[in-house]
C-alpha cells in the first residue's frame, strides 16, 4: 500500500508541483488549501505525512500543529520566513522537519523519504525492544501506543521517539546534541532548547509516579530508568 502524503499550502502552483512529483515517487497524495480543510483531510484521508505551510488562511499552520498533537502523523512544515524563532516554534509544537521557501523539489522528496524511513525503523540500533513494561506503564513500539494504568496517553511523534529511545536503552546517558541527531536528524538548527521542551512535555504527560522514568544527567543530558522507584509515589 502506498504511503499517504497530505500537502497543505494556499499557493496552488506549489501544491501542483509537489503533488505531481510525489505521485511520480509512488506516494498517494491529497491536497488542502487552508488549515481547517487540512484537519478535515487528516481525519478522512489519514496521511502518514503532512507537508504543511505555516502561513495559511482560516487557520494557520501553528494551530494545525497544535490540533494534530498526539496523532501519529509526521509533519514537515514549510515557511517563507528565515527567522529561526519561527522554525523552533513550529518544531516545538510537534513538527518533525522544516523547509524554507523557495526550496528545491529534490530536497522536499529527500525530506519526505527520510521522515518515512524514520517511521519504518527503530530509532536506535540498541533499542530493539518492541514492548516495554514498567509496573503499570506499557509502551508498544509497533503500534506506537503508551498505556499507564490501562489508560492510553497521547504523545506526538517526537515525544514518543524520545520516550522509546531512552526507555529501550535504560541507564545510558544521551547528550542533548545526541538526541537532536537521533530524533530530529540531519540539518536541524533549532538548538538544544527544543530537546528540553520536549522532555518537559513527555514528563508532564507521564504524570505523577512515572515522570521520573526520564532523569536529568547534569552536565550531559538525559537518561531513561528501567524501573519505578516506590519512593516516587
Amino acid at each position: 500500500m502506498s504511503e499517504k502524503v497530505l500537502i497543505v499550502d494556499d499557493e496552488k502552483s506549489i501544491v501542483d508541483v509537489l503533488s505531481y512529483t510525489l505521485r511520480k515517487e509512488g506516494y498517494e497524495v491529497e491536497r488542502a488549501y487552508d488549515g481547517k480543510s487540512a484537519l478535515e483531510k487528516v481525519g478522512s484521508f489519514e496521511p502518514q505525512i503532512v507537508i504543511l505551510d505555516l502561513m495559511l488562511p482560516v487557520m494557520n499552520g501553528y494551530d494545525v500543529c497544535r490540533k494534530l498533537e498526539g496523532k501519529n502523523v509526521g509533519i514537515i512544515m514549510i515557511t517563507a520566513k528565515n527567522d529561526i524563532v519561527d522554525k523552533v516554534l513550529g518544531l516545538e509544537l510537534g513538527a518533525d522537519d522544516y523547509l524554507t521557501k523557495p526550496f528545491d523539489i529534490r530536497e522536499v522528496i529527500a525530506r519526505v523519504k527520510s521522515l518515512s524511513r524514520r517511521f519504518k525503523k527503530t530509532i536506535s540500533e540498541n533499542g530493539n525492544a518492541e514492548i516495554i513494561n514498567i509496573k503499570e506503564f506499557s509502551l508498544n513500539f509497533k503500534h506506537r501506543i503508551v498505556l499507564i494504568k490501562e489508560k492510553e496517553i497521547d504523545f506526538t511523534v517526537k515525544e514518543f521517539e524520545i520516550l522509546y529511545l531512552l526507555l529501550s536503552n535504560p541507564n545510558i546517558a544521551y547528550s542533548r546534541d545526541q538526541l537532536l541527531d537521533l530524533i530530529w536528524g540531519i540539518d536541524y538548527f533549532g538548538g538544544t532548547r527544543t530537546v528540553d521542551t520536549h522532555i518537559q512535555r513527555v514528563r508532564r504527560k507521564l504524570g505523577e509516579g512515572y515522570e521520573n522514568l526520564i532523569v536529568t544527567v547534569h552536565g550531559i543530558g538525559y537518561k531513561g530508568i528501567g524501573e519505578v522507584n516506590e519512593a516516587w509515589n
